[in-house]
């Protein structure tokens, strides 16, 4: 049989992945039976179907090797996506955080254990409390060594949210971008050979100060040549994947340091192959806006039964045969 040669990779913000138990510590209410979104575990089970089929869909032939997600209440809701739901054939193995966040949601990674042998996996906590922020999402940050033999070390991060007014909450983003970037550069100093990816929903957009200066996510032009220790978004000039008051914003990214996108390195970067994945599935129209939107969950307060309000990302790499 030949040898896998390429490898992709998912992000995916799932809008609320909660189950309908009430965890006395977090603010998880609107998310309980008879509660105002009146969420049941009939609803539960529906969302894990359709979280499950976006999945695959994004996969094609193969199922994504890792599938980075925010916005999922706890280690009950991914277990049950890995095992009850269309994915249960996938064999995914998962980590994640259990973060201090008010509403109880955290991040995860889902991995292939066959195509990415994890060799650690930590949480890198964000001091809210001194920063006099509300109790924020940990940072994921996870190693593997992947089948072409190089070890990719990945950050999944969820970026405090943009509730209270963009301004007053930048100074947020800000410091937690500056965190990843510290944590990422810490990491490209230990390796001879860096292989990094940086995922997650940032709340900001690619020309946004968190990406553009603390985290320095440049745009990738292909005419130039790609520097090993400078990170590069992938995302920087697509189109959106979430979309508030009808415009679309790319608050979702997928950003990887340079020795990843030259393509005489063992693994790089499909060209051309990083994407919003937006099968016509994911999208309704927009009746208050015009064009197209996210089929999401809820709409408001008001039950859709949709997908999520953010577009998946995907990325494919690949090696040369040596």
């Amino acid at each position: 049989a030949q040898a896998q040669q390429t490898f992709r990779v998912m992000e995916y913000n799932v809008e609320n992945l909660f189950d309908c138990r009430h965890d006395s510590l977090k603010q998880d209410t609107e998310f309980l039976p008879g509660s105002v979104r009146n969420w049941t575990f009939n609803r539960f089970q529906d969302k894990l179907e359709k979280i499950g089929k976006v999945i695959l869909a994004a996969g094609k032939e193969q199922v994504p090797d890792l599938v980075g997600l925010c916005e999922v209440e706890n280690e009950f809701c991914v277990k049950s996506l890995t095992h009850h739901s269309p994915l249960r054939e996938a064999g995914y193995r998962y980590v994640m955080t259990d973060s201090p966040d008010e509403r109880g949601i955290d991040v995860a990674l889902l991995y292939q254990p066959t195509s990415f042998r994890l060799l650690t996996s930590q949480k890198i906590r964000i001091p809210s409390d001194s920063l006099g922020m509300r109790p924020t999402r940990d940072v994921l940050y996870v190693s593997g060594r992947v089948v072409s033999g190089d070890t990719l070390d990945v950050f999944v991060c969820h970026l405090p949210s943009r509730v209270g007014g963009a301004e007053k909450t930048d100074p947020y983003r800000l410091w937690v971008a500056r965190r990843v970037r510290q944590a990422a550069d810490s990491v490209m100093a230990e390796r001879q050979d860096p292989r990094l990816i940086i995922m997650g929903d940032f709340n900001d957009t690619p020309q946004d100060e968190s990406l553009e200066e603390e985290l320095e996510a440049k745009a990738y032009s292909p005419d130039s040549e790609p520097l090993k220790y400078k990170l590069y978004n992938l995302f920087y000039d697509a189109k959106g994947s979430h979309k508030y008051q009808g415009e679309w914003n790319q608050l979702d990214h997928i950003i990887v340091n340079g020795a990843l996108l030259q393509e005489n390195q063992s693994l790089h970067v499909q060209k051309d192959s990083y994407q919003v994945f937006s099968p016509s599935f994911l999208l309704i129209p927009d009746k208050t806006w015009r064009g197209v939107r996210p089929f999401r969950t809820y709409y408001g307060f008001k039950y859709e039964g949709g997908y999520s309000d953010h577009l998946p990302l995907v990325v494919t790499f690949e090696w040369n045969k040596m």
